[in-house]
């Protein structure tokens, strides 16, 4: 749902990077994931145009507030809306193998970022390299039996 952001003031509130397309996540009483801890918002505002200043119950002083600096914030399963068509989880994605168009194997998606222009998928090549590929339709499929279909443009592989 986002990124943790550095600090914001001394009370504990926290600068947060929204990758949610939903900003019902951040209500004052919702529950967000970061990393093992679970965290319930107790108020969330506007932060110029960058996210938004979040404050969470038990975390009351900039130390703690440092301390989640980076985390990923995510929602259970069970709460997640519908997705339309064309939509993914990035941990839908994560795993699959990645094909050319002709089925040879470029490598596995190991990772989906979220950007504010573009999506990207990261996939790790047999050799390991990761290798950024745009997440738009002209490059790659909807996955289908657990691969995904990138045809990327000469020289990103």
């Amino acid at each position: 749902m986002g990124r943790v952001g550095r600090p914001h003031g001394v009370r504990g509130d926290v600068t947060v990077l929204v990758a949610a397309d939903n900003l019902e996540v951040f209500r004052p009483g919702a529950f967000l994931q970061a990393g093992e801890r679970i965290l319930e918002v107790v108020s969330a505002r506007p932060f110029r145009d960058q996210g938004l200043v979040v404050a969470f119950a038990g975390v009351t002083d900039r130390d703690a507030a440092e301390a989640l600096r980076g985390k990923i914030l995510t929602v259970s399963a069970d709460d997640r809306r519908q997705l339309d068509d064309g939509e993914f989880w990035p941990d839908q994605l994560r795993g699959l193998e990645a094909v050319d168009p002709g089925g040879k194997l470029l490598g596995t998606v190991a990772d989906v970022l979220i950007g504010q222009a573009q999506d990207r998928l990261v996939v790790r090549t047999s050799g390991g390299t990761l290798v950024e590929v745009p997440f738009v339709d002209e490059i790659v499929s909807d996955p289908k039996e657990g691969r995904i279909v990138i045809d990327a443009p000469e020289g990103l592989f």
